[in-house]
């Protein structure tokens, strides 16, 4: 099970996912997001972390061509494109990164094939991105993504597994669900998440 912690706020908590396991770390550079970080600290967490795990960056009030600027510039190896992204956008970015995630929500009715875009993985979440409100995992029955994809929205350690066994993802995406308080990482919590979560995997 592919697990990406999101949303870091320090190299600390970079260290104690990589460390816990996890295949993946995030760095949001929203403007809107109370875990927005600055190019600097995205450089620096992103430095810290070690060879072989993913370091994605995360936006959605950017243009997709700054954004795939700013994510090779601070040392990222993904820019995960977050929300209403053309595919025009979408292969722009490609045209600048060689990797690009995109994330939508099913209420948004996108499409649900890996790659129509040209992204690499597709990242399903709440409809309400960050806000740790859980979805009705149902709605994959009828609607399930062809391809590698995510899933995100209200995780936490104490759900993670079950919500696995529901949705059968390729792997999981924790932001909120492994924080003591908004933009602040809790790093039992993580630590509890990315066990659960690659033992139910």
């Amino acid at each position: 099970m592919y697990v990406k912690v999101c949303g870091l706020d320090s190299v600390e908590s970079a260290a104690v996912a990589v460390e816990s396991g996890a295949d993946a770390v995030g760095i949001v550079m929203s403007r809107t997001s109370p875990r927005r970080r600055s190019a600097e600290e995205a450089a620096k967490i992103f430095g810290s972390v070690a060879a072989g795990v993913d370091r994605v960056l995360v936006v959605h009030d950017m243009s997709a061509t700054d954004a795939a600027e700013i994510a090779g510039a601070v040392g990222a190896n993904v820019l995960q494109l977050h929300g209403s992204y053309s595919g025009d956008e979408v292969r722009a970015a490609g045209a600048i990164f060689p990797r690009i995630w995109r994330a939508t929500s099913l209420a948004d009715d996108p499409e649900l094939r890996v790659g129509a875009f040209g992204e690499e993985l597709l990242l399903l979440d709440a409809p309400k991105p960050g806000s740790g409100e859980r979805w009705d995992l149902s709605e994959l029955v009828r609607r399930r993504p062809e391809g590698h994809w995510l899933l995100a929205g209200g995780l936490h350690p104490g759900n993670v597994a079950e919500a696995i066994r529901q949705a059968g993802p390729w792997g999981v995406d924790v932001s909120s669900g492994v924080e003591s308080s908004p933009g602040v990482k809790d790093h039992a919590r993580i630590r509890a998440f990315v066990e659960s979560a690659k033992r139910a995997g």
